[in-house]
């Protein structure tokens, strides 16, 4: 038998023991200690794409320096996105099945080791084996931490805590490509060699360190994620997952099967020269800084639908992606450059109601005993969805881009017939 344990502080304690009279204070100390979780989680995300953001913005240019090839490059790439999404399927499971959600945390969180020990190697097959072990954790850690959040999230509204969750990481994701581009400039002009590659993945030996300091004090506020949220017994189908969220995998899929990948639009802009080379990063940057600001918009407006309506009201702003996706590929292959800039602004837009809603969602759509498998699918079919729609419309790219164009825009529409469906499926088992 396996026996659960918490490690509970007293005042934890006195706040579950407190008699019904005393329930708003136990509900306000609840909420407290939830949002100081989510931010904690913030502060963590925000460092952990400093670290990994920052190496995949010069792992390429790197491994070439170490001599190897642009087949060698794609294949690495290839295994640790494949790893990275595939894997998520499995360790989500796993962490349900064994509520052993902070163990695949600590240990995802701590794969990214990977990162700072680029620094340690010259051989481009050990770096490569270092990135995907970088991969390999945050397959790991995604499912698991996603619950331990999506309950903290709970307390506070999850359209707000996975929105101000996401604003914290794409902080972090615009600020370790910085770190590169500011050790460049101080190292002045001329070709960057791999010693240059090897200092800026040592400093980032610095976020590392302050990670896991945040990720204990995560921990040492709420080691036992049950007490942030209770199961609601009786509720029928409480223990499986439901019609409806398989429909929104499915819708899930589909819009992303259709969304356009900023790697392709950067090697359009600079293929026809339609952005300057320095600005191709800024453009992102400002993509990332959009979605930011977005993810705290759409999570308030998520969690304003659940108070008009019920739990899964907030489905509605979902529609928003496809609406709005269908603008980008006309945009940012229009051949213009300020076409091309609003692109980027509406990739941005878009990049924050997928990670807002979409993560919102599942805690919203599962039981509590699967949860992990909930998000562990979610996550498998949105990384399966970005791998072939990114290699189709690589293909079509080769081939015409008008094509290119109407794939995307055909697939969007696609899936508006799947959200109706969706909708159907929960007005009639509780009247969204």
């Amino acid at each position: 038998m396996v026996r659960k344990y918490s490690f509970r502080s007293k005042k934890e304690d006195k706040v579950l023991r407190s008699p019904t009279p005393l329930k708003g204070s136990k509900d306000a100390d609840l909420r407290r200690l939830a949002f100081q979780v989510i931010i904690a989680f913030g502060i963590v995300s925000l460092l952990g794409d400093m670290l990994y953001e920052g190496a995949r913005s010069v792992n390429g240019p790197y491994l070439q320096t170490l001599g190897a090839n642009a087949i060698a490059v794609g294949v690495i790439a290839g295994i640790g996105e494949f790893l990275g999404y595939g894997i998520r399927l499995l360790s989500g499971y796993l962490s349900d099945k064994g509520r052993s959600y902070w163990l695949f945390t600590f240990v995802g969180y701590g794969l990214l080791a990977a990162v700072p020990m680029l620094a340690l190697t010259g051989i481009w097959q050990v770096a490569g084996m270092f990135i995907v072990i970088e991969r390999f954790g945050k397959a790991l850690r995604s499912p698991a931490k996603d619950t331990i959040l999506s309950r903290a999230t709970k307390r506070v509204g999850t359209g707000f805590g996975f929105g101000l969750h996401e604003a914290m990481d794409q902080i972090g994701a615009f600020a370790g490509p910085m770190v590169f581009t500011v050790l460049f400039l101080v190292l002045g002009g001329g070709t960057r060699s791999s010693g240059d590659y090897r200092l800026g993945y040592a400093l980032l030996i610095v976020p590392f360190l302050f990670l896991i300091m945040s990720l204990f004090y995560a921990h040492r506020k709420v080691p036992d994620p049950d007490i942030l949220e209770a199961a609601e017994p009786g509720k029928k189908g409480q223990d499986g997952l439901s019609k409806i969220f398989w429909l929104y995998v499915v819708f899930v899929f589909v819009t992303t099967l259709g969304f356009v990948s900023f790697a392709l639009m950067g090697f359009h802009f600079k293929e026809t020269g339609l952005v300057p080379d320095a600005q191709i990063p800024l453009f992102y940057g400002l993509g990332m800084a959009v979605d930011a600001g977005v993810a705290l918009i759409v999570g308030k407006a998520y969690d304003k639908l659940k108070e008009r309506g019920n739990s899964r009201s907030g489905l509605l702003t979902l529609v928003t992606a496809p609406a709005i996706s269908v603008l980008i590929p006309v945009l940012a292959f229009a051949g213009n450059y300020y076409a091309a800039l609003l692109s980027m602004l509406i990739w941005g837009v878009v990049m924050g109601i997928h990670e807002t809603v979409m993560r919102s969602a599942i805690a919203d759509l599962t039981p509590l005993r699967k949860r992990g498998t909930g998000y562990g699918l979610l996550n498998t079919s949105y990384g399966l969805a970005f791998f072939i729609g990114g290699a189709l419309m690589g293909l079509l790219y080769e081939w015409s881009i008008w094509v290119l164009m109407v794939f995307a825009v055909l697939v969007q529409l696609i899936s508006f017939p799947v959200f109706l469906m969706m909708r159907r499926e929960a007005s009639r088992v509780d009247g969204v």
